[in-house]
């Protein structure tokens, strides 16, 4: 594949807002292109760079013959997956669940996001 073809592909962005000591802006990523990233003062800004670096990354990565990740389907992850933890912290998650007034899963999700 070459890189048009790869830029016509349904890739996952992230882009949010950041708002820090540099200012506010927009800050843009590719799920499946590790380090592929921009910025930009306005969503549609950060999507261009975005674009542009996605080129720039591709094209770098074909010519030095690396592989280039395709898309990943979200529809593939169920949003479901089983850990194995000690006891001990199962105790620990569920008492600071009940202390919060929420079940162990709503818990543990909170936790993993922040």
């Amino acid at each position: 594949m070459n890189v048009q073809e790869y830029m016509k592909l349904p890739y996952n962005y992230v882009i949010k807002p950041i708002n820090d000591e540099s200012g506010t802006y927009y800050h843009a990523m590719v799920l499946e292109l590790d380090g592929c990233q921009s910025t930009g003062a306005t969503f549609d800004e950060a999507m261009d760079s975005l674009q542009e670096a996605m080129t720039g990354w591709i094209e770098t990565k074909l010519a030095h013959g690396f592989p280039v990740p395709e898309p990943v389907d979200t529809d593939d992850y169920s949003g479901k997956f089983v850990v194995r933890i000690p006891k001990t912290l199962h105790f620990k998650l569920a008492m600071a669940a009940e202390k919060e007034g929420v079940s162990l899963n709503q818990y543990a999700l909170y936790k993993l996001c922040n």
